[in-house]
């Protein structure tokens, strides 16, 4: 269709439009709570799903061929705005909302500076030195597995768990979002470790000499460039880079070695042959500490909660349109499967929001009646090493 309006008219246009659809939206908003009154009188649910429907097809026919798939994301949201809008009336503050402010309510104001702490590997492992920054005097047990590291939080073993979630170039540990969701455990802190991988051997080795190295899996593809100028030498995965280190050491050959930290280097005795090997420069492990016990300490700005939607078209878009809403900043979205339902998934969210800001109370309330199962796994300051 020609059109010989200039820009300006075209944008004049659009905004007197825009200014009947806010004030017709409020309009609708105002409505939607006399419909909660009405639904707290006569005990009905807020959610209609049988007129929900109906008014989809409604508006998706109204807008027509060109714009029905349009109409029905506008009013999809509007329609998951109206019922959050309508729960806060009729629920007041949310269970979850008034769990996080006693939370932080009985939490001391320092994190301490000395605890029992759970770590998977040995000493010289990444773990330990990312406990190290987090508190002043950890006291260190070292666990076979992640798995081990979770059990000896439940057990009361150890008050708090170190352990990696994600690194910048490797991507996600993505069994350690399963073990928090099944211990129901909270993060209260985090930490960003620069990881920097060296070629660790006995003294008096040279990188000709080698014909095996041994790390661990992600140290292993964080160093794939490295790896790829040595085609003859075999790679072998084992649990810790740290492990490692340790079992080049004892093992007294020089034809192996091990993709390690330089504490390693010095904790074993071993040479650097071939310092930061990495691909990246820039190359980060996020650790979390974790807690059975709830805990939120002054300055948390990041939280991470879990969420499934229903598995229905556009139903992951309308929860993330609340953070965009707000104003939110999301810093992470990881999907995992959900346990005994066929290609069905839970999603992990980390949103950079303060813990003291309106914003945040508003969204989790809004999450939590928008989604089947919801799940908040702590809200902590994030420190960069």
């Amino acid at each position: 269709m020609e059109n010989n309006l200039s820009i300006e008219e075209l944008r004049k246009q659009i905004d007197d439009i825009d200014t009947q659809m806010v004030k017709l939206f409020c309009e609708r908003m105002q409505v939607a709570a006399g419909v909660a009154e009405y639904k707290r009188q006569h005990g009905l649910p807020v959610l209609d799903s049988n007129r929900e429907r109906q008014l989809l097809a409604k508006v998706a026919d109204m807008a027509g061929e060109d714009f029905g798939g349009y109409a029905k994301v506008l009013y999809s949201n509007m329609f998951a705005l109206s019922k959050s809008y309508q729960q806060g009336i009729l629920s007041g503050e949310s269970r979850l909302c008034k769990f996080i402010t006693e939370t932080m309510e009985k939490t001391p104001r320092l994190f301490p500076e000395v605890a029992r702490v759970a770590c998977q590997g040995i000493e010289g492992a990444y773990s330990q030195i990312a406990t190290q920054k987090l508190f002043d005097l950890p006291q260190i047990t070292y666990y076979r597995s992640f798995a081990d590291v979770f059990d000896a939080v439940e057990k009361g073993e150890c008050r708090y768990g170190v352990l990696p979630i994600e690194n910048s170039t490797a991507g996600s540990v993505t069994k350690i979002f399963d073990l928090i969701l099944s211990h129901r455990f909270y993060i209260v802190k985090s930490y960003r470790l620069k990881v920097d991988h060296n070629l660790l051997a006995l003294p008096g080795t040279n990188i000709e000499d080698i014909t095996d190295i041994y790390s661990h899996e992600q140290a292993i593809n964080q160093c794939a460039g490295f790896l790829k100028q040595h085609p003859d030498i075999k790679v072998h995965v084992c649990a810790n880079t740290a492990v490692a280190a340790k079992m080049v050491a004892d093992t007294g050959r020089k034809e192996v070695a091990a993709l390690s930290s330089r504490d390693c280097a010095q904790l074993y005795g071993l040479k650097n042959l071939a310092p930061s090997v990495q691909d990246m420069g820039n190359n980060y492990t996020r650790f979390i500490c974790i807690s059975k016990e709830p805990e939120i300490y002054p300055g948390a700005d990041k939280t991470t909660i879990m969420a499934v939607t229903s598995n229905t078209p556009g139903a992951l878009y309308s929860l993330l349109s609340h953070f965009f809403a707000h104003g939110i900043n999301l810093t992470k979205l990881e999907s995992r499967p959900i346990p005994d339902r066929d290609f069905e998934f839970m999603f992990y969210f980390d949103i950079d929001v303060s813990i003291y800001s309106p914003k945040f109370y508003t969204v989790i309330s809004e999450l939590e009646k928008l989604c089947e199962d919801f799940r908040y796994l702590g809200s902590y300051a994030e420190h960069l090493g």
